[in-house]
């Protein structure tokens, strides 16, 4: 049954801003800080965030342009690369979301927590409790189909997108605190060298493509968009041009207002700049906010991973159960109803923020380059494609090169600044890779008895 055309381009433009902007521009401006350590090298670290994830969102635009399908993030790797690589990114990049899905859950409810619950409630716990039922109204919200989780959507990201210019705002209150000059210091105490500079770059595009993320998976919805030849790209490059603005903006205001040498330090950064704006009930309407925005990362998770996974069981990655819908609402309940229960049992093993950080984008990193690749191969393909109907990038083959180049060099920093973190990824894409064959081998053995 092929899927009912439902997203407009507003819609589409919204989950984009809604996959990118989650918890992480909360959060990583701390850690860019702390890499680059001076301002100078900070925003240019962010604006060479922003030009990858330009070259990225035009890639990826182009994409989802000539090969507009559902679960399209997962069946550009099964048209394009061995099945055993497909079925092993895409299983990564499943957890790996349900596990962040987790813990930005808790992170919302540690804000919520600290407004709705007296001090001695306020535990692990209760955390757990409020997260895992964050996590549950919207699973039930998204089983009544896609028309209705899709204007959720919207409403969470205008209010996500509102609460950060509300912050931006915090920029015209005057400036905080003189702090001392930031100096940029090498481990042996020499004058710093370009090979320095360039080796805290990356180390801080690590927290920037964490942060940057996510709208990449805009192109899973292919098969459900009006006109998606030229809805998808332009949706895409809409989200990225606003996402870029506002996290120019807001990284600006959180130096003029907290200062760089304590950004470096500092804890709710957010929380900061509202209540600079709105003094001691800054703190209580951030909480609400920030809910609101991990409630919008949330859904747009529970909306887009379903869709790979629906798309491997339609290849027989998966059992064919998987592409099971509901002939009333058209949803993928079972695929949905999966990647809820994983979200909610890694809730009781999710990781803080910074534990996860490096393997989370090191295991990207290795979905982000080689899905990016892919065009070289689908401009082949689809060479017989009326131009007029499709969307071609400028500067090609430039822009995909440099995004592979750019995520290369951050999946080299990564093994550089964490080792273990980079080796475990490795492992757990071997691991995958054995149990695809494993389970072919045993399929196969089935068959032969039968």
């Amino acid at each position: 049954m092929l899927p009912k055309k439902q997203l407009s381009l507003f819609d589409l433009a919204m989950i984009v801003i809604s996959l990118v902007i989650g918890m992480g521009i909360f959060r990583t401006p701390v850690n860019v800080a702390r890499g680059a350590q001076i301002p100078e090298l900070f925003f240019l670290a962010w604006a060479a965030g922003g030009i990858i994830a330009l070259c990225g969102a035009l890639t990826y635009a182009e994409i989802g342009s000539r090969f507009p399908v559902t679960g399209g993030y997962y069946k550009i790797f099964s048209s394009f690369y061995h099945p055993s690589i497909a079925f092993a990114i895409n299983c990564i990049i499943v957890v790996s979301n349900a596990g962040s899905v987790a813990g930005v859950s808790i992170i919302g409810a540690e804000y919520l927590s600290e407004v709705i619950l007296p001090v001695e409630l306020q535990t692990e716990t209760y955390r757990i409790i409020i997260a895992a039922i964050s996590i549950g109204l919207f699973y039930i919200l998204n089983l009544m189909g896609l028309k209705v989780s899709s204007r959720a959507q919207n409403i969470l990201s205008i209010i996500k997108i509102g609460m950060v210019l509300v912050l931006i705002c915090a920029v015209f209150t005057g400036p905080g605190p003189e702090s001392a000059i930031p100096v940029f210091k090498t481990a042996s105490g020499a004058a710093p060298s370009w090979f320095d500079y360039g080796k805290a770059l990356g180390v801080c595009l690590i927290g920037i493509s964490f942060t940057f993320g996510g709208y990449q998976q805009a192109i899973n919805f292919g098969g459900e968009a009006k006109n998606p030849s030229k809805v998808i790209p332009r949706a895409i490059i809409i989200g990225l041009a606003i996402i870029i603005t506002l996290y120019m903006a807001i990284n600006y205001a959180y130096v003029k207002i907290i200062g760089f040498e304590e950004l470096k330090s500092a804890q709710s950064i957010a929380a900061i700049l509202a209540g600079k704006l709105f003094g001691p009930a800054g703190f209580t309407l951030l909480s609400g906010l920030i809910y609101l925005s991990v409630l919008g990362y949330v859904n747009v998770n529970l909306l887009s991973n379903p869709r790979a996974m629906y798309a491997m069981g339609e290849e027989k990655a998966l059992p064919a159960i998987f592409t099971r819908k509901s002939k009333k609402t058209d949803v993928m309940f079972v695929s949905l109803t999966v990647f809820a229960i994983i979200a909610v049992f890694t809730l009781f093993y999710a990781q803080t923020f910074d534990k996860i950080l490096n393997y989370t984008i090191f295991l990207d990193c290795i979905g982000m380059a080689t899905s990016a690749a892919t065009i070289f191969f689908l401009r082949k393909r689809t060479a017989h494609l009326d131009k007029k109907t499709i969307y071609s990038m400028s500067l090609y083959p430039l822009m995909p090169l440099v995004f592979i180049a750019a995520y290369t060099f951050v999946a080299i920093s990564i093994y550089h600044d964490d080792p273990a973190s980079a080796t475990n990824g490795l492992l757990i894409f071997a691991g995958f890779i054995l149990i695809y064959f494993a389970s072919r081998f045993f399929n196969k053995d089935k068959k032969q008895r039968t």
